[in-house]
Formats: C-alpha cells, sequence, structure tokens
C-alpha cells in the first residue's frame, strides 16, 4: 500500500516508531554505564539505530509526512547526542569534539525549523546521512566491549571522521543557504 498517509498526518507508523525511539533512549543512556563496552547498551544501540531504517521504510511505503520529517531528525538527535554526552559524563569521549558535533546539530535543527516555518523543506544530503552513521559506528565501537578499552583508536577515529563530516555537512547546509533563490526561468 502506498502514501496511505497524507503529508499532514501526525498518527502514523513511521511516527510511532519514531516516538518509540525516543522514549526508549532513556534506558540506553542508563545501560552504557561506563568505559568497559556493555554487551546489553551495544544491543540496544543496534535496536535503535536500525528502526532508524524501519520508520523511514514506512514512511516512504505509507507516505512521509511533514511531522516525520521533523521527528525523525530529532530522533536521531536526541539518541545520538544523548550517547555521546553520557560516554562523555564517564569520560570515555573528550568533550571537544561532542561538543563541536552537538553545535553543529543545534544550528542545523534551528535552521531547518525557521526555514521549515515559511514552507521550506530541507531534506538530508546524502554526506549528512553517511555523517549520522559515523557517529553512530562511533558509539558503538565505545560500547563494543572488546573495543572500549583495547582498541580505543578505533572509535577515536570514527569520533573524528564523525567531527569532520558534521563540520562538513553543517558548512553545505549554511552555503546552500547564502545562495539567492532563482527568480524565474534561465534564459
Amino acid at each position: 500500500m502506498t502514501n496511505t498517509y497524507s503529508p499532514t498526518a501526525i498518527a502514523t507508523w513511521a511516527n510511532a516508531v519514531t516516538v518509540a525511539r525516543v522514549l526508549v533512549s532513556p534506558l540506553l543512556f542508563l545501560l552504557i554505564g561506563g568505559g568497559d563496552g556493555s554487551w546489553a547498551a551495544l544491543g540496544l544501540w543496534f535496536v535503535l539505530c536500525a528502526s532508524d531504517g524501519v520508520d523511514g521504510w514506512l514512511a516512504r511505503r505509507m507516505g512521509a509526512t511533514r511531522s516525520g520529517a521533523f521527528l525523525d531528525p530529532l530522533a536521531d538527535k536526541i539518541l545520538v547526542l544523548g550517547a555521546m554526552f553520557t560516554l562523555v559524563s564517564y569520560e570515555v569521549f573528550p568533550l571537544v569534539p561532542v561538543l563541536l558535533i552537538a553545535g553543529r546539530e543545534v544550528a542545523v535543527s534551528v535552521y531547518r525549523t525557521v526555514v521549515g516555518a515559511r514552507g521550506v523543506s530541507v531534506p538530508a544530503k546524502r554526506l549528512a546521512k553517511a555523517k549520522t552513521v559515523t557517529q553512530q559506528f562511533a558509539v558503538a565501537f565505545a560500547l563494543l566491549p572488546i573495543t572500549a578499552r583495547n582498541a580505543t583508536w578505533s572509535w577515536t577515529m570514527l569520533l573524528w571522521a564523525a567531527v569532520g563530516l558534521t563540520l562538513v555537512t553543517g558548512w553545505q547546509y549554511f552555503a546552500a543557504a547564502r545562495r539567492p533563490a532563482a527568480t524565474g526561468p534561465l534564459h
């Protein structure tokens, strides 16, 4: 079944999955528990990250909505930044890269909200999706007991790669926003 929901719908299966991801996230933060990694936290992290694909599949199959376009990236940010700041609190992740990532995420979210109120859609770019996956892998390797303490280089490398992608994609959004809109057909 395709396009079951109108773009203005709020109560959709995709949104239900997204809201569930947000509601379960505090349990993840509790399971993280320290710098030695946690199989339980890693398992829940995997489920929450994979469910992002499920809500996207549902949205494409049953109809994307404005509420979903707002909620899905918000859920991603809650999960990623919540996990990262939890790892900072246990002195696993250093604060500076997480602040750089958080700053960009907040700035792009505010930008999307402002232009969204004017009816402008700001879809995620392909590189921004790679950024999210890199952030997710950085957290995953910090949670994986095998790499949490014995191969810190793995998640450190992924974290700094995520910072690079985060800053580049943030710049792309703001550079695109500064370009003047076309006012008519090209001659």
